[in-house]
């Protein structure tokens, strides 16, 4: 096992997590988080972020279960009515019989909505995020998907059979020692019903793909379902990099997410 003193923030972040949702369970009515019911518009596909921010006064709490034993827990705030926050912590070999190997430290992230949606022009937001995805790589100072870092993105909605969410945004991450490019992305959310939600987002890992990066050229094709399955709660599945961009992987990282969120 890593000995590092960020264990102990882990294990902290955790029993925040739990007493969170055990101490909110006490508060004001809940919310919707996918489907055509939602209450709060979608604040990321997959891995990157859209110009979605949480309510004001709104908390949210997210485990991620991911290959390797993977788990990551991350708490995020709507601080105004546009300013979002959040933390997150986590490692990989936390389930299972592997040695565990913790983020070498938090993820933090900022959003700021700069311009709100309107019938002829997107919604606006822009942000920084050092929570990359999956296992972190200490040999090369990064995540298997690395973090978003600065960004600025776009989002459209749309009443086409409930409704349609569609998404792109460029960003500059600062996982820079194998691949300094810039990068994009694009993601979409159809609702499903009155309580579903398809998730589909391409990444261009053009960020990625020098001799010495995992990617292969190919970008990052992820899916994925979110089902709210009561008030406040929803679990999600995600199937990522279908375009195989980084050769390890047989078929697809299968990811497994709970989030949970109520308004103060």
């Amino acid at each position: 096992m890593k000995s590092t003193p960020l264990s102990l923030l882990a294990f902290l972040l955790l029993v925040v997590h739990f007493t969170a949702l055990h101490a909110l369970g006490q508060t004001s009515s809940p919310i919707r988080l996918a489907g055509r019911e939602a209450t709060i518009e979608p604040r990321s596909t997959i891995d990157f972020p859209t110009a979605g921010v949480l309510r004001k006064s709104t908390f949210s709490s997210a485990v991620e279960f991911f290959q390797d034993g993977g788990l990551l827990v991350s708490l995020s705030y709507g601080v105004f009515t546009r300013l979002g926050i959040g933390i997150s912590y986590g490692g990989s070999g936390i389930l299972g019989s592997n040695d565990v190997t913790f983020n070498n430290a938090p993820g933090v992230n900022v959003k700021w909505r700069i311009v709100d949606e309107t019938v002829r022009s997107p919604a606006i937001a822009i942000g920084f995020d050092s929570q990359g995805n999956e296992s972190y790589i200490d040999s090369t100072k990064r995540y298997s998907i690395k973090s978003p870092g600065l960004f600025i993105v776009a989002s459209w909605n749309y009443s086409l059979l409930g409704y349609l969410s569609i998404h792109g945004g460029l960003n500059y991450s600062l996982e820079r020692n194998d691949d300094r490019d810039p990068n994009g992305f694009f993601g979409v959310e159809k609702t499903l019903g009155p309580v579903v939600s398809f998730l589909g987002e391409y990444n261009l890992g053009t960020n990625d793909d020098s001799r010495r990066s995992l990617g292969r050229g190919r970008g990052y094709l992820n899916v994925g379902l979110r089902w709210a399955l009561a008030e406040g709660f929803v679990i999600g599945f995600d199937l990522k990099d279908l375009l195989k961009n980084q050769s390890r992987e047989s078929f697809s990282n299968r990811i497994l997410r709970l989030e949970y969120a109520r308004a103060f």
